[in-house]
């Protein structure tokens, strides 16, 4: 017998959408699942939205005010809104019993990721975050590949994720750039994705120092309906951006290997390049987002001038069969938030235990702190668990 699990979802943004999407073909793609999602309430404040949550998407109901969707016939809630609305969302859900997915970076400060976690701690919820890069199914061979020894003793990490979403400096002086809407630039938005990936990889990381700069500094203030990704003309009047577009980091993980991560949302050229590239004494693995269904082999053999193996994707590895069979047939970005989608809710009707949820979500602020403190001080920092203490 499959448990009902009642869906609320606050923000109908483009990963509200994604969610919700991942909600009605969730059925479809995986027969065997122990729960039936069911839409029951999606929260935004663009009357457009509102009308297309019941229209396109079959919610019950929508509504303008979010603490209006946190209601006895929800099991679930969703937080895809803009990172500063995260917490008060988090607290009242966790307040009202109900589980919590949120998308990262979960605030945009350390410190608010920490207190989400503690939360949802003294509620005793279920808790998600959407670090949905790790569910690929060529990420999880990764994974099984390094776990198994194939790569022998991992020596040395290098991630990154490298996009070009702000790099025309006409873009608008959206809410990401800002700090008390968005809290940090590139290492809450995009290098959270690229540290939880090492350390979902690799293990814990040990220590940090690296550096960050503002590329473009001022952007033309959005004005009347403007786009969140809108554009101005050079005559706009402009305001200053608030927080970093490029960060980089030498690490230390804790089990000795040596690590390098970039982060840059103004760099031209990389579209959507988040990456990794694991090293080992025994053989090396390569994978890139944009090209999602490719994962990089090499062994050491008799011969070690072979050059890499490409192992496309199939159905042979971890879900890829759900959306389609046969091998190095592709499969996308929102299939990945259907994964995601799927194993919450199934770790839920289960009793099951889900990752990452806000735990993990607090290991990477806590490398992230230990970055933020080396700007300031210019020297190696100690990562410090910030669900241990206050940040």
């Amino acid at each position: 017998m499959t448990r009902r699990i009642g869906i609320a979802v606050l923000g109908l943004g483009w990963m509200g959408q994604a969610h919700s999407r991942s909600a009605l073909r969730i059925p479809s793609l995986f027969p065997h699942r122990s729960f039936d999602p069911e839409l029951v309430v999606c929260a935004d404040t663009d009357p457009e939205r509102r009308e297309r949550a019941v229209r396109d998407f079959g919610f019950a109901r929508a509504v303008e005010d979010w603490r209006e969707a946190i209601t006895d016939d929800v099991d679930a809630v969703w937080v895809t809104a803009p990172n500063m609305l995260h917490i008060p969302m988090i607290e009242a859900a966790c307040a009202a019993g109900k589980a919590v997915f949120s998308e990262k970076p979960i605030g945009g400060k350390p410190e608010q990721a920490v207190a989400a976690y503690r939360a949802a701690q003294a509620a005793g919820v279920a808790t998600g975050v959407g670090y949905n890069y790790l569910w690929a199914p060529l990420v999880l061979h990764a994974r099984e590949l390094i776990a198994s020894g194939e790569l022998g003793e991992i020596t040395h990490y290098r991630g990154r994720f490298l996009s070009m979403y702000g790099s025309d400096e006409l873009g608008l002086l959206s809410w990401r750039f800002m700090m008390d809407e968005a809290g940090y630039g590139v290492t809450s938005d995009i290098l959270s994705h690229s540290v939880s990936m090492a350390q979902f990889l690799v293990g814990p990381i040990a220590e940090v120092v690296g550096m960050k700069a503002t590329t473009i500094t001022h952007r033309p203030l959005p004005t009347g309906s403007a786009g969140h990704y809108g554009r101005g003309r050079p005559e706009d009047p402009k305001g200053e951006v608030e927080n970093e577009d490029f960060a980089s980091m030498l690490c230390r993980f804790e089990s000795g290997a040596t690590g390098t991560f970039e982060s840059s949302r103004t760099m031209v050229g990389p579209e959507s390049q988040n990456a990794f590239e694991v090293y080992g004494t025994l053989g090396s693995l390569s994978w890139n987002l944009e090209r999602i269904n490719e994962l990089l082999y090499y062994r050491v053999g008799s011969d070690k001038n072979t050059g890499y193996t490409t192992i496309f994707g199939g159905d042979r590895f971890p879900f890829h069969g759900a959306f389609v069979p046969g091998q190095a047939n592709a499969i996308g970005f929102e299939d990945l938030v259907a994964i995601e989608d799927y194993s919450f809710m199934e770790a839920l009707a289960t009793g099951g235990t889900y990752s990452p949820g806000f735990r993990e979500a607090v290991d990477v602020v806590s490398v992230q702190q230990a970055l933020i403190d080396s700007w300031d001080s210019r020297t190696w920092q100690s990562v410090r668990d910030l669900a241990e203490g206050e940040s």
